[in-house]
């Protein structure tokens, strides 16, 4: 049996990701990425650097909690940055990487959809809810 390099093993272990699984990487990967905080703080960035203030004003209804929260889990997750600027007050600016710049178009796609195609979903909603009764 031959031998295999670790560059090989690394490239057949993820080959074999597999977010179906719920131990999968893959698949908290995908659970982290369909929250909806989120999906908005990454399409809020997709436009250039914001600072805690400015998202905080841009996502309506998210709590200063949970938006520190997101912010922290997708700095540790690669996808933004956080740069504080030492001054009075400190300016701190959120910013995607290059991994969360190629997330940005996938999950601003879909905020598009989810806007263009609403009125659908509220008509199917109904006809849903009067056949049920």
């Amino acid at each position: 049996m031959p031998t295999t390099t670790a560059a090989q093993r690394r490239e057949q272990a993820r080959a074999e990701y597999d977010a179906f699984i719920k131990g999968c990487p893959t698949n908290q990967l995908l659970d982290r990425l369909s929250d909806k905080w989120v999906s908005l703080v990454v399409s809020a960035l997709s436009t250039g650097p914001m600072r805690y203030s400015d998202l905080s004003r841009k996502i309506a209804g998210v709590s200063p909690k949970m938006l520190t929260q997101t912010l922290r889990s997708l700095e540790r997750d690669g996808i933004l940055t956080r740069t504080v600027t030492p001054s009075v007050p400190v300016r701190v600016d959120y910013a995607l990487t290059p991994l969360g710049s190629s997330l940005a178009g996938l999950i601003t796609a879909v905020k598009s959809w989810a806007e263009t195609h609403i009125e659908e979903v509220h008509e199917a909603r109904e006809r849903y809810d009067t056949s049920t009764d």
